[in-house]
């Protein structure tokens, strides 16, 4: 940007009719649309679930352990601190969880919530499971409740009309922040 008004435009040969849009790229959400790691099958050794639990918590993003679940940064997140609470049990169906597991899935949450509010100052939250391929869910065969944070006006246009969410902030940063927290 210059000092005396708006970014400099900077163009590109043969790439169609000049505007004035810049271009946010960014090249790391393919791997999510192309769904790679994505398991194949319901088994356990094939999933990132399970296998996150054998990784320190820093690289594998764990921001918190339970007795029967943890909680996990998603690594496609919709907004900063968009966490998820996870049963280590690998179990696809919310009826299928132990009254332990259900309890502590509810508590994480609470937590997970107090936690955001406290380092992130979230508006609200949005709160969710999906449940089967069909419901929407990216990796049905273990279950994992979604807790996203938002703030007034985080709708912008980047996700309505770029389909691009912009994140302020690093993973293993937004990690550190609520791992401290908790």
């Amino acid at each position: 940007m210059s000092e005396d008004g708006p970014p400099e435009i900077v163009g590109q040969d043969g790439v169609g009719v000049e505007d004035q849009l810049q271009r946010l790229w960014t090249p790391h959400r393919l791997a999510y649309i192309k769904g790679e790691n994505k398991p194949e099958g319901d088994e356990p050794q094939g999933c990132p679930f399970c296998r996150l639990v054998g990784s320190d918590d820093e690289t594998a993003l764990i921001v918190a352990r339970g007795t029967n679940v943890y909680a996990v940064l998603n690594l496609y997140p919709y907004n900063p601190g968009h966490l998820m609470v996870v049963p280590y049990r690998h179990v696809a169906d919310y009826t299928e969880l132990t009254p332990a597991e259900t309890v502590e899935v509810a508590e994480f949450t609470q937590h997970a919530m107090t936690v955001v509010r406290a380092v992130s100052g979230a508006h609200g939250f949005n709160i969710g499971m999906n449940q089967g391929v069909i419901a929407g869910a990216g990796i049905a065969a273990h279950l994992h409740q979604h807790v996203v944070p938002r703030w007034g006006g985080d709708a912008n246009f980047m996700p309505v009309v770029g389909h691009t969410k912009v994140l302020p902030q690093l993973l293993g940063e937004t990690r550190e922040l609520l791992a401290g927290a908790w």
